[in-house]
């Protein structure tokens, strides 16, 4: 069983063994926010043998609404639907990638994991590593024979404004400035780049800056310059920098832009064996749907 990642060569066996229909689930997660059907397009010319393609805002996102972040999750029972349709079950091991640094991947990951199934991993390197491994690829559309996925969400994994609006009031979420912190606060930590997180350069966004109180640990962080995973020894060490030596992994609330890269880091501290963290799914996209909400800018302390 995979649970983290998983090497090209590593998958290239089962799939060249495999049935369509067989236990063995591979999901194309490419995509580009400023192209949203590049991903489909690039799918339909070649993808890994047996793919079948994942949409972030069609399938991997729920509708957005007045309050609403950039990607809501899905309603766990359209979700489990979907999975069903793409013949995912409790026996099914599932590989989801995408062009190659696993940003969008991770998605997929965490909603598997979120919906009870751990049988899920990211291919390490997406496309680009099985393409650079001279591993083969297909084109035209792929089906899978529908089956019955049965959702068991796992409770406490989703953070939402509300109860991080709450923590705040309460000092229960960390102070960026702080030099220590109390065992018992939980910590925010904003996956997007350094320049956005300080209000410098928000191209996506109608605010900048970042929630007070925020670390920020930028996903690229997670990945050597192929868009490899580093070693789990490396990234623990760099996610203890950014968290501080022995801090509790489970106190982590995981966030970005739209709650998609955020799962991101919550892959890379499952393979640096820090599990626990939870996700903001709003995001900083939610939070900046009322002006009320308090935004603060700069680098982390």
């Amino acid at each position: 069983m995979y649970t983290t990642l998983i090497e090209p060569e590593e998958l290239a066996g089962p799939l060249a063994r495999a049935a369509a229909d067989s236990d063995w689930a591979v999901i194309d997660c490419r995509f580009d926010l400023a192209r949203p059907e590049w991903g489909e397009t690039a799918y339909t010319a070649g993808h890994v043998p047996g793919a079948l393609y994942a949409h972030l805002d069609r399938d991997l996102s729920g509708p957005i609404y007045a309050n609403s972040g950039r990607h809501p999750l899905p309603e766990p029972e359209r979700l489990a639907a979907t999975f069903g349709q793409w013949g995912i079950d409790e026996k099914v091991q599932v590989v989801a990638y995408d062009q190659g640094n696993g940003a969008y991947a991770a998605r997929l990951w965490w909603l598997l994991r979120w919906m009870g199934h751990r049988h899920v991993a990211v291919l390490n390197g997406g496309l680009a590593a099985w393409q650079q491994a001279s591993l083969p690829v297909e084109t035209g559309l792929r089906r899978r024979e529908p089956r019955t996925f049965v959702s068991r969400p796992v409770e406490g994994s989703v953070v939402s404004t509300a109860e991080l609006e709450r923590a705040q009031s309460n000092g229960a979420l960390g102070s960026s400035g702080s030099v220590a912190r109390s065992a018992s606060q939980s910590m925010l930590v904003d996956a997007r780049a350094a320049d956005r997180f300080a209000g410098e350069n928000e191209t996506i966004d109608p605010v900048a800056g970042h929630i007070p109180g925020a670390l920020n640990h930028p996903f690229a962080r997670n990945v050597d310059p192929r868009g490899r995973f580093l070693p789990a020894g490396e990234l623990r060490e760099r996610w203890q920098t950014t968290l501080g030596a022995g801090k509790d992994s489970a106190r982590v609330i995981a966030m970005c832009g739209s709650g998609v890269t955020a799962c991101h880091n919550l892959l890379a501290l499952e393979i640096a064996g820090l599990p626990g963290a939870r996700l903001y799914a709003g995001s900083w996209s939610e939070w900046i749907r009322d002006s009320r909400r308090p935004v603060a800018r700069g680098a982390s302390a």
